[in-house]
């Protein structure tokens, strides 16, 4: 084993030297022999240069070299060419194959492209910041409308025309009472009304004789003391049915009605009616109950009017200071899972008294309720607005991503879209302040903004491979 390992080495050391040897100008190639002596330990190689080529010419009998595995193979030279493309660099394209070269920072998209992938851009604009304070509030009825159907006389239900729920109009009637109070009043006003008209008759006739002196002064006299004195009566008369909010003219029309069916009276009739437009929000009677004495129910009906409510708040009094009537403010619901629905109202009272116990002032916010969803009631937060800043630049907080840790936007270009580092200041619950990096007029991505940044991270990932 020794000796094999020996022969091996020296004819390697001889190998190099003849190699050596043959580098130099004019050096003499490898004898035959000595040659056959390396190819069979597998030191031998095909003739690739000048010097063997030529010994191969001068020596046709030389038994020819087992041919290259590798001869002929194009992939060969195309892996080296690729390896010594991937080292050097292509002049014709990057690593990728892309047909144009790639800037660092900067993302090459067709406005086809943009529109597909729903990516929404905005032109830069200064605009406000508002700050808000968060308090929560309780939800109550509007005091000015909501309303009682209070029972003006003594007397008894005999008909309720609205249900617990319903809608009314304003002046509405919801129920009707038996009521001999009522039925009191308009005799005194019809019998008064008659009154008036046959004493109307006798002055008109005492005036006439007077005039043609068939009749005395005194009669002339005491006829129109009489109509004078009716006059009167019926003048009382109607301010009393207008005290129980009856018309005359309508209880005039009424007797007359009631003078062609015989069989039906209005007399004791007391309509109740609504005094605003909303829903019926409780009932507190039934059909027979006796109402308008003492210890009787005083109400029949609550009507609110919740197309505006109010929203009750106790702000404390180190953030007092800040709350402006006029403000707006937004509310969202309290329990949680309802934060997608909104709404927006205005502060319209800031109490100037403290309440001793929680050292709070009341505040009161009108919020608009056109669909009903907001009920007395339910517990909100609102956030209160107390100031407003004027910036230069303002946008978007979903046009700000960030990358390599700093906050970017990406500008639209005429190729596509470009990276650019913003500086942001203050901000609020939807902007930024932007003091550097940005300038008013730039378009910027503000919708989907973040697909923008997976594009730059594979653009960016390719380029480095």
């Amino acid at each position: 084993m020794r000796i094999i390992l020996s022969v091996a080495a020296a004819a390697a050391l001889l190998a190099a030297g003849f190699a050596l040897g043959a580098a130099a100008p004019g050096a003499p190639t490898l004898p035959d022999r000595l040659r056959q002596t390396l190819a069979s330990v597998g030191l031998a190689r095909a003739p690739a240069d000048d010097h063997d080529q030529r010994y191969a010419a001068a020596a046709p009998d030389r038994p020819k070299a087992a041919p290259d595995p590798h001869a002929g193979d194009d992939h060969a030279g195309h892996d080296h060419d690729h390896a010594h493309n991937h080292a050097h660099g292509n002049e014709h394209g990057d690593a990728h194959g892309a047909d144009e070269p790639h800037e660092a920072g900067t993302i090459r998209m067709r406005p086809d492209q943009v529109a597909g992938q729903d990516i929404v851009t905005r032109r830069v604009e200064g605009g406000t910041l508002a700050r808000h304070l968060l308090v929560p509030g309780t939800i109550t009825p509007d005091t000015d409308r909501i309303a009682r159907v209070p029972a003006r006389v003594v007397g008894t239900v005999a008909e309720m025309r609205k249900r617990l729920g319903d809608a009314v109009q304003a002046n509405e009637v919801v129920a009707i009472l038996d009521s001999r109070e009522v039925a009191d009043a308009k005799s005194e006003y019809l019998t008064a009304q008659v009154q008036a008209e046959l004493q109307t008759i006798n002055f008109e006739r005492q005036q006439k004789l007077l005039a043609s002196r068939s009749a005395s002064e005194a009669a002339f006299e005491t006829a129109r003391a009489a109509y004078l004195e009716n006059r009167l009566r019926v003048d009382l008369a109607r301010q009393k049915l207008s005290a129980l909010g009856l018309d005359a003219a309508e209880v005039a029309a009424a007797q007359k009605r009631d003078e062609a069916m015989p069989n039906q009276s209005t007399l004791r009739r007391y309509p109740l009616r609504s005094p605003l437009a909303g829903r019926i929000v409780e009932r507190k009677v039934d059909v027979g109950t006796a109402v308008g004495k003492e210890g009787d129910p005083a109400d029949l009906y609550t009507v609110a009017d919740l197309s505006t409510v109010w929203i009750e708040l106790s702000v404390p009094t180190v953030d007092l200071a800040q709350v402006r009537e006029g403000a707006r403010v937004t509310v969202t619901p309290g329990r949680t899972g309802e934060t997608e629905r909104r709404a927006e109202g205005r502060v319209i009272f800031v109490s100037p008294f403290l309440n001793p116990d929680t050292r709070s002032a009341r505040v009161v916010v009108a919020l608009p309720n056109p669909d009903f969803a907001w009920r007395p009631g339910t517990f909100v937060t609102a956030e209160v607005e107390i100031a407003q800043d004027a910036v230069p630049v303002r946008i978007p907080k979903a046009a700000v991503q960030t990358v390599e840790g700093r906050s970017v936007v990406f500008a639209r270009t005429a190729e596509g879209f470009e990276k650019r580092p913003v500086t942001l200041g203050r901000s609020d619950d939807e902007a930024y302040e932007v003091t550097a990096g940005l300038e008013p007029g730039a378009e910027i991505a503000v919708g989907n903004a973040f697909l923008l940044k997976a594009e730059l991270g594979k653009a960016d990932a390719g380029h480095a491979h």
